[in-house]
């Protein structure tokens, strides 16, 4: 009876310890991630894509576009509010949008990880390029 009782309770602290346990790098993101080109963002006109509903949240992605290039992304809308949202954003958004303007079109890898994320972001950024009247 001793065992069990010496069982059950290690098997209950364990389960405690693992549940709370934490993941978070410490990584944190500002609601709004930017890159640009060295290019003037300024000096183009801004198209904002639909804002895509997916499994982690929603995603809008907002190009600015300047003699037929995409100088400038930026993605105001992300899944953010928890630590596996944000540290999932940190870690994905940037390349995604480096991944943009490198290609010029939606026509980009997904991440790695951030599938939904990824997805979400193409879509949108599709979208911004048809109301630019980019090819995608």
């Amino acid at each position: 009876m001793r065992r069990i009782v010496l069982w059950l309770l290690s098997t209950v602290a364990a389960l405690v310890l693992l549940f709370s346990y934490r993941t978070s790098t410490g990584a944190s993101l500002t609601s709004e991630v930017v890159a640009s080109a060295p290019v003037d963002a300024g000096s183009g006109a801004t198209y904002t894509g639909d804002t895509v509903q997916t499994q982690e949240g929603d995603v809008q992605v907002v190009i600015t576009v300047a003699d037929g290039k995409i100088t400038a992304v930026s993605v105001p809308v992300h899944p953010s509010g928890s630590a596996r949202h944000d540290e999932i954003s940190a870690r994905t958004l940037p390349a995604l949008v480096e991944a943009t303007l490198a290609a010029q079109s939606a026509d980009i890898d997904s991440v790695s990880g951030a599938t939904y994320t990824s997805g979400g972001y193409q879509e949108s950024l599709q979208s911004a390029l048809d109301q630019a009247g980019l090819a995608g």
